[in-house]
């Protein structure tokens, strides 16, 4: 189970820290805008790593989402936080990340700072046996065929679609 007691910087929509609050406090519902990084991770063929969430998370428990995705530990830069989120869940140490954006992302339960990178990476990905269950790359087809269907978090969708609209319309 996620540790409802870390702690995340709270920021304004520019990125500066204005507070601190608890995982508990930020997922309850209040919309105190915490940031998060998110890694599209491509194969050379065009073929999008997704990963599969656990059952125990506490949202979205069980579905496909972006290939990493994690909080912004209080004291730290989205740059170190996307190469250590990437490392524990991935294995990942050595890729090149391109920014594409920044966005607010709002849900019933929370608000986040969303600092969104890609990447292509044909190495060996390593999913972490204690954060994910599991990952795979998909297809563009695959990713047409489920969206609005119910297997990818709808932040996933909504993010990719954002981001990468011309990655879905190319046939």
């Amino acid at each position: 189970m996620d540790n409802q007691e870390e702690i995340f910087p709270i920021v304004d929509e520019e990125g500066r820290v204005i507070g601190s609050a608890t995982r508990g406090e930020c997922h309850s519902g209040s919309h105190l805008l915490h940031p998060v990084v998110h890694l599209h991770v491509f194969n050379s063929q065009g073929n999008i790593y997704l990963q599969r969430r656990p059952e125990w998370k506490d949202i979205q428990p069980g579905k496909w989402d972006t290939a990493v995705g994690g909080h912004i530990d209080y004291g730290e830069t989205p740059d170190d936080a996307l190469r250590r989120e990437v490392r524990e869940e991935l294995g990942i140490t050595e890729f090149t990340p391109q920014f594409i954006c920044k966005y607010v992302f709002e849900s019933k339960r929370e608000r986040e700072l969303v600092y969104v990178h890609r990447t292509i990476y044909d190495g060996a990905i390593r999913p972490s046996a204690e954060e994910l269950d599991g990952g795979r790359f998909w297809t563009m087809q695959e990713i047409r065929d489920a969206i609005g269907k119910g297997p990818l978090t709808p932040n996933f969708e909504s993010e990719f679609q954002k981001c990468f609209g011309k990655e879905l319309t190319d046939k």
